[in-house]
């Protein structure tokens, strides 16, 4: 009986056929263009994100164009504030009195009458959390001896920190044709507070506190939507839209998002959540991520 061999030519396919298994398994396609629908009109959107760790730039568009800064002004006047706090100039029980200048402020805001005074520690929650105008307004006036002359110091400490393109009129962030600030200029300011005040970067995260026996509720509906995020201001005027500085902090990474312009707070949020996403996928350098703009769809 004779011996049988194997089919050379069967056993050359089989071969070559897992070879090709190999190599397909070994091979990466290039993952799927990511479209990002952007809740803002092309003249208001400005978005980066930044890696606060690295200071790398993850994402940007429009990102040094001029825009309206609106309450995220009192990041400047909060950031004042805490120097002042770490100088031994003011306590968190310091007193500050609130004028008829700053009681006449625009909502939103505490409702203060003449005479009245609120200290420190409140008066952050209340600029944090409720983006109170009339708080924004005493606390510039106390450690600047009138605004405008604060919002002269808020100027010249955001060219200190590199804010190269960016001019405060007031401390509220109330509408000023001449105060403009771009996303990356607030970028570098809300890396700054997280950096040199870590010991107050808390009173971002709060959503809430407890003013004269009631509880005053915020609206960074940020806070507890997305895992890691940390605070830090929301912002809006009609000319700026619904503008945010988000701080991400989870995981062993830090980001700084920045979204301005948006048609709604809803939309500027969903867009912030998308961007931090996109900034933790181990393949974002290889995604090309195309805008969407509400008036293209």
């Amino acid at each position: 009986m004779s011996n049988l061999r194997p089919f050379p030519l069967l056993q050359r396919l089989f071969v070559a056929l897992g070879v090709l298994l190999m190599v397909a398994g070994c091979s990466t396609t290039a993952p799927p263009d990511q479209v990002l629908t952007v809740p803002a009109p092309p003249q208001k959107y400005a978005a980066i994100v930044v890696d606060a760790k690295t200071g790398k730039q993850l994402f940007e568009v429009n990102s040094t164009a001029q825009r309206y800064p609106a309450s995220l002004t009192k990041m400047m006047t909060l950031y004042l504030l805490f120097e002042a706090m770490d100088s031994g100039r003011v306590t968190k029980e310091t007193q500050i009195p609130v004028s008829d200048h700053a009681a006449s402020q625009p909502p939103t805001k505490m409702r203060f009458r003449r005479g009245e005074t609120i200290d420190v520690d409140s008066a952050i929650r209340a600029i944090v959390v409720k983006s109170a105008n009339d708080v924004a307004v005493a606390v510039g006036e106390y450690l600047g001896g009138s605004e405008d002359q604060f919002a002269a110091m808020m100027t010249s400490k955001a060219r200190q920190l590199g804010m190269t393109s960016t001019t405060f009129r007031n401390a509220s962030g109330l509408p000023d044709d001449s105060q403009m600030t771009t996303a990356r200029d607030m970028a570098v300011l809300g890396m700054a507070l997280h950096t040199r005040f870590p010991q107050h970067f808390h009173y971002f995260s709060e959503s809430d506190f407890m003013f004269r026996g009631k509880l005053v509720r915020g609206h960074n509906d940020m806070l507890g939507r997305v895992r890691g995020v940390d605070g830090i201001k929301t912002g809006y005027i009609r000319a700026s839209g619904f503008n945010i500085v988000t701080s991400y902090d989870a995981d062993g990474r830090q980001l700084i998002v920045v979204v301005m312009g948006a048609d709604s707070a809803r939309q500027r949020n969903d867009h912030v959540e998308a961007l931090i996403q996109r900034s933790l996928s181990p393949t974002m350098d290889a995604t090309k991520t195309r805008l969407m703009f509400a008036e293209q769809q």
